[in-house]
């Protein structure tokens, strides 16, 4: 053996940078585990539980995995490790969700042992209605507490129990002159197939007309959630132009605009927005026979959404993302609530076929002076955060990256309004933040991509669903702790497709010897995962 990976007792994998087959070798890893550090020659992967089930979920068994390990590992798969491999897989499905003929819904499994040790559960008996033979009646509102329950205590129900089938709506995809790609039609054959789930497509792929092919099999009214006004808009202007829906046939339930329609295009925002201590407008849920709801970003979904969904098991659910990494740690709720995953393509074969533009990611390292060290030493942790993402010189290195890319879309990217308004204004830069109005949004939106103006300073606001496919250089100059969903969505503005074909350029710049530096390392999990490496380079080589 002279694999690139060292497999290990405790279920990590140790994967050598260096190794011709490393590529490889982290292409077929990332479908079960989960890459936890990433330094520059040795990357360390762990082979979780909800790594495998979601495996599972995706068509891939027990000897898939191990025939991974084996493959690529430079010393022989400690015996323990294929054991607990096996135990885990093998428990997703033990447990199944079903309905009997009189419409009774009812959990089930094959082995005593299961019913028995789950019915000692508190939680799990205040769902049960009653005991059957082979298993339990379960209170028709309780599936997706149930399927929440059963995971905590490690046994993932397949929900076999079928979905109600919504009023009914005529769609069809207008294909003209376009048509979905080989994976857009992989994936929404796995979804459709198995009836609820996750699919796992990078920025840039096309995940909008995964939604819209979705519809167009199941052909029932649909609720589709987006994470703002913006990208409500734009999911509207797709389905417009890409299927038979006119613009009647959808409607805006958001802050600005409450309107119903046969397809309904609400944001998360408005959903979660309480009055007198209520989510007065959770009723939209109920406001129409919907037979399908798409959760856009769904590693966003806020937790009010979570416990509608629980309520929700019998509607078909799709949930779209670039990134199944949660901050909050909650990919246990969207494995049982939305589904497992069902779809995942990696950023690099879809950058091979052409569909996203290849990105060079840089991280500049800045060194802070000796008057910048000592407020920074004497500083509490949040002061010490903002003290090095605001250092002077980022707006020096700014200026000469903008440079070193004349002609180029770029977007300039900060975490706070003080420093994205100074960069506007001695850049002579638009800005975009969440203050900015809907309507200016969407203008400077339409100039950027219609080159009538170069460049954006934007913050967070700009992460989410935001279609910009000419910008080819984005400048982070300060960013949230860490945040690896962050990274996935900053990167993901600059991997549309270029015109001309050019590669696109993502820098951050840190400074150096502080917490900035080491929330980056944290980042730059995403990036390794899909198989970007990060050049990290001296201020004074810009």
């Amino acid at each position: 053996m002279s694999g690139p990976l060292i497999v290990q007792s405790d279920k990590t994998a140790l994967l050598e940078i260096d190794h011709p087959h490393a590529k490889d070798a982290r292409h077929d890893l990332s479908i079960f585990a989960e890459l936890e550090r990433a330094p520059e020659h040795i990357h360390t992967y762990r082979i979780s539980k909800l790594g495998l089930w979601n495996a599972r979920a995706a068509g891939h068994d027990e000897e898939f995995v191990i025939d991974v390990l084996e493959k690529y590992s430079k010393y022989p798969i400690p015996p323990a490790v294929t054991k607990d491999i096996g135990d885990l897989m093998s428990r997703y499905g033990k447990l199944r969700i079903e309905r009997d003929q009189q419409g009774r819904l009812l959990l089930l499994s094959d082995e005593k042992a299961i019913l028995a040790e789950i019915g000692r559960q508190k939680k799990i008996k205040e769902l049960v209605i009653e005991p059957v033979v082979g298993g339990f009646v379960l209170a028709e509102w309780a599936r997706g507490a149930v399927k929440q329950e059963l995971l905590k205590i490690g046994w993932p129900a397949e929900d076999l129990a079928g979905y109600a089938k919504g009023e009914p709506m005529a769609i069809t995809l207008d294909t003209e002159d376009w048509s979905l790609r080989d994976y857009q039609q992989q994936a929404v054959g796995r979804f459709q197939s198995l009836g609820s789930g996750v699919v796992v497509l990078p920025c840039g792929a096309g995940k909008t007309l995964v939604g819209a092919a979705a519809m167009a099999e199941v052909k029932t009214n649909t609720l589709i959630l987006v994470t703002n006004s913006v990208s409500a808009r734009q999911w509207k202007q797709e389905l417009v132009t890409r299927t038979s829906l006119t613009e009647n046939q959808i409607a805006e339930y958001s802050g600005s605009t409450k309107d119903l329609a046969e397809v309904t295009i609400a944001t998360y925002q408005i959903l979660t927005t309480r009055r007198g201590g209520e989510y007065k407008h959770l009723e939209l849920l109920n406001a129409r026979d919907w037979g399908l709801i798409i959760y856009d970003e769904v590693h966003l979904l806020p937790a009010p959404i979570f416990k509608m969904t629980a309520e929700l098991q019998a509607k078909q659910r799709l949930g779209l993302t670039a990134t199944l990494v949660r901050e909050d740690g909650r990919e246990g709720d969207v494995f049982s609530l939305i589904g497992p995953k069902r779809f995942d393509a990696l950023w690099k074969d879809i950058e091979a076929e052409g569909y996203i533009a290849p990105a060079n990611c840089y991280e500049v390292r800045i060194p802070l002076t000796d008057e910048q060290r000592m407020k920074y030493a004497i500083s509490e942790q949040e002061g010490r955060f903002r003290i090095a993402s605001t250092v002077e010189e980022k707006m020096k290195l700014t200026k000469k990256i903008l440079e070193n890319h004349p002609d180029e879309p770029a977007l300039i990217i900060g975490q706070y309004l003080e420093q994205i308004e100074q960069f506007s204004t001695e850049l002579d830069i638009p800005k975009l933040t969440g203050e900015t109005p809907v309507d200016e949004r969407e203008r400077l939106y339409k100039a950027f991509r219609e080159k009538q103006i170069p460049a954006l300073v934007v913050s967070r606001v700009a992460n989410f669903s935001v279609d910009l496919p000419e910008a080819s250089v984005a400048i982070q100059v300060s960013g949230s702790f860490g945040s690896r969903q962050e990274e996935a969505q900053r990167l993901g503005r600059l991997m549309r497709p270029k015109a001309d074909g050019r590669a696109a350029h993502f820098y951050t710049l840190i400074a150096r010897d502080t917490v900035e530096q080491d929330f980056a390392q944290n980042r730059q999990r995403f990036l390794a995962e899909q198989g970007y490496g990060y050049e990290i380079i001296d201020a004074e080589q810009i």
